[in-house]
């Protein structure tokens, strides 16, 4: 059984299949809805139904008030349709963005790396390729009733049937302790995507700033490696944190990388490295990395960030001290249960 969903102010219409979400639907006909968690907790999915019925499943009370659900409101990422439905959506038309519907992906665990102790580098063949913007992340399907974990793409575009993703563990974290643990080169793998609407906005045609930490690097360097190999002319910055040398992957790479395009600037900050071991790079967080740099003045760039939400926040912060504000400031964000009821600073709105 399948109803038909109208999504407005767009005039689209399309089949929802029995037990299927709207945002499943929407996103895997290429239509894009406002999202982040997808999980019913942060609130950012919230349409309007203006005719027929849904069911909220599992939709968060903290994210949608018994008031809002009887005014007609829905999670788009929780809702199942009963009838036929219409809803309105509130929505920014981009034009940078581009709407890649979402597909199932096979595919072999072809390499993992240890990139860092806490980090490992997965690397999967898949049956065809993943046509996606850089900075865009797909979920990674886990066995044993385990749902899924959502991952950034660490790899260019243009290596789009060969993906990285590079993994964190998680300290009682079930998904990213069995990748970690159990997952083995040769075994298969099922992938969703791509999601996501974080990506490099190439119209402005000014400089990008790019400031990421621990595994956040995923994103960014998928991005940087996209602009270098389209040989953009404009000034890439990559300041990137981590606590020790143990701790900062990919270094030699951005290394090279910034001798060999000299649009590219590097600029990694460790701040938890022995005052003996003879790092002569930045020590300190990434916005105090990024404030030195820059002179504490950012106008004129866009900004991406993505790391913990504590980075995130000290980023944003710092960027805005330095004249840089809302609408060039960016950033991808998980979000848990507990990172929805954290009060996020009120200056800034975008995630």
């Amino acid at each position: 059984m399948s109803y038909e969903l109208t999504i407005e102010p767009l005039g689209r219409s399309i089949e929802v299949e029995d037990g299927q979400t709207i945002l499943d639907a929407a996103l895997r006909a290429g239509i894009y809805l406002p999202h982040a968690c997808g999980q019913g907790y942060c609130a950012t999915c919230k349409v309007c139904i203006t005719d027929g019925e849904v069911d909220h499943q599992n939709s968060s009370n903290f994210a949608l008030m018994d008031y809002e659900r009887e005014e007609g409101k829905a999670l788009a990422c929780c809702a199942t349709l009963e009838a036929d439905t219409v809803i309105e959506v509130e929505m920014e038309i981009d034009e940078d963005a581009r709407d890649i519907p979402v597909k199932d992906f096979h595919g072999t665990v072809s390499r993992i790396e240890n990139l860092t102790p806490t980090i490992k580098g997965i690397w999967l063949k898949l049956n065809e390729a993943l046509d996606f913007q850089a900075g865009q992340y797909v979920n990674f399907n886990l066995p044993n009733d385990m749902g899924h974990r959502a991952f950034s793409l660490a790899n260019s575009p243009s290596t789009g049937d060969e993906i990285e993703l590079n993994i964190r563990i998680v300290p009682g974290g079930a998904g990213t302790t069995w990748i970690h643990n159990e997952l083995k080169v040769g075994d298969a793998v099922t992938v969703s995507g791509p999601y996501g609407r974080f990506f490099v906005h190439k119209s402005a045609n000014v400089p990008s700033l790019f400031m990421a930490g621990g595994s956040g690097l995923s994103s960014p360097r998928s991005m940087i490696l996209d602009l270098l190999e389209q040989n953009s002319e404009l000034p890439i910055t990559l300041v990137y944190g981590a606590r020790n040398q143990g701790e900062l992957y990919y270094h030699q790479e951005f290394v090279e990388l910034a001798a060999r395009h000299a649009n590219f600037t590097y600029v990694p900050a460790l701040n938890d490295e022995p005052a003996d071991s003879g790092w002569s790079g930045f020590r300190g967080f990434v916005h105090e990395a990024a404030k030195a740099h820059f002179d504490n003045d950012f106008r004129g760039n866009k900004a991406y960030l993505c790391g913990p939400p504590v980075m995130i926040e000290a980023c944003i912060t710092t960027l805005m001290q330095g004249r840089l504000f809302e609408r060039d400031i960016y950033t991808e964000k998980f979000f848990s249960a507990a990172d929805a009821q954290q009060v996020r600073s009120p200056l800034f709105k975008r995630v």
